[in-house]
This record gives C-alpha cells, sequence and structure tokens, in this order.
C-alpha cells in the first residue's frame, strides 16, 4: 500500500517499484499507470522535502541528485543528448534549458521547477 515518504531507505525502495514499472513500457495495465503517477508523485514530494536545497541554483541542485543517488555524468547521456552537452552543463559552462530541466525531472522524479 503506498505511503508518504518518509526515508531514504523507503525513497530508494520506491524508486526501484518505479523502475520496474518503467521497464514495462507501453505494457503497463491501467492500475499500473495509475499506481507508477502516484509513486512518482510521492517520490517527487519526498525529495523536493529533504533534496532541495534552499537557495540553491538549478547546477546545485543537480549535483545535489546526483551524489546522493551515485549518478556518473555519463549516465546522463540520454537526458542531455550528447557528452559534450552534460559536460558543458555539469561544468557550468551551460545552463540548463527548459527542454533538459523537463528530462531531469523525468530522470530523477522530481519537480522541473528545481532545474530553471
Amino acid at each position: 500500500m503506498p505511503v508518504v515518504i518518509e526515508t531514504e531507505d523507503e525513497n530508494e525502495r520506491m524508486l526501484a517499484t518505479v523502475e520496474r514499472l518503467m521497464e514495462k513500457g507501453e505494457n503497463l495495465s491501467p492500475e499500473e499507470e495509475k499506481l507508477l503517477k502516484l509513486f512518482a508523485r510521492l517520490i517527487e514530494d519526498f525529495e523536493e522535502r529533504y533534496y532541495h536545497p534552499k537557495d540553491a541554483d538549478p547546477l546545485e541542485v543537480l549535483q545535489h541528485l546526483m551524489e546522493a543517488r551515485g549518478i556518473k555524468q555519463a549516465q546522463l547521456l540520454e537526458v542531455f543528448g550528447s557528452k559534450g552537452i552534460a559536460s558543458e552543463v555539469l561544468n557550468g559552462k551551460r545552463g540548463i534549458s527548459k527542454t533538459h530541466a523537463r528530462a531531469l525531472a523525468n530522470y530523477f522524479h522530481v519537480s522541473a521547477d528545481l532545474f530553471i
């Protein structure tokens, strides 16, 4: 039964469940689709409460999320579309575009507002 996420362990378990559901792609049942949306919202709520550093700029938020989840730059190539863009963004040479903000939000299951 879905509940409000209170700890990092609960968040990790919920993320694993979401990943399993997402792997099914188009084969989700209507019930699974609703569960996926609910789980994503619960994760988003948790991460906005606990991961959003006050007064942090979008790059700092991205770096924090990457560190907290053990994500490496190479794992974000699908989000940014190229190694060069990922490198420029992560080195502060390029800002996070709205398109990338939405892609990052989907990848991390958080609000796109964190990256804008």
